[in-house]
C-alpha cells in the first residue's frame, strides 16, 4: 500500500453520530485536516453543529492546542463519498447494523484507492464478517474506540482472518501519533479484549445482585474504590506484581469454581432493553436520574476525564523517565 508520514495521511470519518463526531474531534486534535462524511440525508447540518459543540467542550477542558477557528477550518463536512477519494483512511461509524455497513463499504470502495485503509468502529461485528464485504479485505482492520473519542487513550486494532499484519501495524503506529496506547489483537474474536473482560465482570456482578449478594450500589463501591485506585497506573497484571502476594494460586484454585458460568441474559438488563433504559441519555437507567442529576454526571465525566488522562500522562512520563 501507499504509506504516507502520519502528518500527511488523509483521513475520512464516515457516519457522524455521537461516536464518529467525537471521533473527528480527536483526530483533528491529532493534526489532521478530516473529511467527515454524513451518509444520511439531512444529517449534515446538525453533525456540524454537533461536532463545533464537541470542540468547543475539548477547548474549555484544555485540549486544543491553538484557536477553536483553526480546527473548525481544517474539518469538511459533506454528504458526498466522492469527497473521500484521495482518503489513505477511512474510519466507519455507522450503526451497528450488517446490512447498512455492507452498503456504505460499498460506497466507501467506490471511491478510495483499492489499498486505502477501512476500519470499522464495531465493538459487535467479527471483523472477518465485515471484511467479506470489502474489495481487497486484507486492507480492513477493527479500530475501536472509546467514548469521548478525544479524551481517553484507549483504542483497540483487531485484525480480521485476512487482515494483513503490516496493514494492523501501520494503523498501531497511526493510533501512536493520536496520542492513544493502543492495543492490537492479532486474532478476531467475538467482543474482541474489552468487551470480553468487561462482560464476565458485569456477568458476576449482576450474578451476585440477582442472588441477593450484594447491591447496584456496592458492587460500584468495590469498583470505585479499590480497582478503580489502582488500576489506570498498573492494569491488572502489573498489580499482580506489585502486590507481590504468594495466596493468588490457593485463592484462583478455591474460587474460579464458584464463579458465574451462566449464558442467560440477567434479567436486570432485559429489564433495560424493555424499558428503553439508556441511563443518563433518558433519565432511566439502573438507577434512577432527574434531569439535574444525570446532566451533573455527564459533566463529572468530562471533566474526570481530563483528569485522569493527564493524571495518566503524568505517571506514564514519570515511569518512563525512572526505566530508561
Amino acid at each position: 500500500m501507499k504509506i504516507n508520514s502520519n502528518s500527511n495521511v488523509q483521513i475520512a470519518v464516515v457516519g457522524l453520530g455521537l461516536m464518529g463526531s467525537s471521533i473527528v474531534v480527536s483526530l483533528l486534535v491529532a493534526g489532521h485536516q478530516i473529511i467527515g462524511l454524513a451518509p444520511i440525508p439531512g444529517e449534515k447540518d446538525a453533525a456540524t453543529s454537533r461536532i463545533i459543540s464537541l470542540l468547543k467542550h475539548a477547548d474549555s477542558c484544555g485540549i486544543l492546542q491553538r484557536e477553536l477557528g483553526y480546527y473548525i477550518q481544517r474539518l469538511h463536512i459533506t454528504e458526498s463519498y466522492e469527497d473521500i477519494a484521495g482518503c489513505d483512511y477511512v474510519q466507519e461509524c455507522v450503526v451497528e447494523d450488517k446490512v447498512i455497513k455492507e452498503q456504505v463499504y460499498h460506497k466507501i470502495a467506490s471511491y478510495v484507492r483499492p489499498d486505502a485503509v477501512i476500519a470499522s468502529n464495531t465493538s459487535a461485528i467479527p471483523i472477518s464478517e465485515l471484511q467479506g464485504l470489502v474489495p481487497n479485505p486484507q486492507r480492513f482492520v477493527g479500530v475501536h474506540w472509546a467514548e469521548p473519542a478525544y479524551m481517553t487513550r484507549f483504542l483497540e486494532i483487531t485484525c480480521g482472518e485476512k487482515t494483513d499484519l503490516v496493514i494492523a501495524e501501520y494503523v498501531l503506529n497511526l493510533g501512536q501519533s493520536w496520542g492513544k496506547e493502543p492495543t492490537l489483537l492479532k486474532k478476531d474474536i467475538r467482543g474482541f479484549i474489552t468487551n470480553r473482560l468487561m462482560y464476565a465482570v458485569y456477568r458476576e456482578a449482576l450474578t451476585l445482585i440477582e442472588q441477593g449478594d450484594t447491591t447496584l450500589e456496592d458492587a460500584d463501591k468495590v469498583f470505585r474504590y479499590d480497582v478503580g485506585s489502582w488500576i489506570t497506573l498498573m492494569g491488572i497484571f502489573r498489580y499482580l506484581d506489585f502486590m507481590g502476594r504468594t495466596d493468588y494460586i490457593n485463592t484462583y484454585e478455591k474460587l474460579i469454581a464458584k464463579l458465574s458460568n451462566r449464558s442467560d441474559v440477567p434479567a436486570i438488563m432485559e429489564k433495560m432493553v424493555s424499558q428503553n433504559a439508556k441511563g443518563t441519555h433518558n433519565c432511566n437507567g439502573l438507577y434512577s436520574y432527574t434531569e439535574e442529576e444525570a446532566q451533573a454526571w455527564n459533566e463529572a465525566f468530562a471533566r474526570f476525564n481530563k483528569d485522569i488522562y493527564e493524571l495518566a500522562s503524568k505517571y506514564r512520563r514519570l515511569l518512563l523517565t525512572k526505566v530508561v
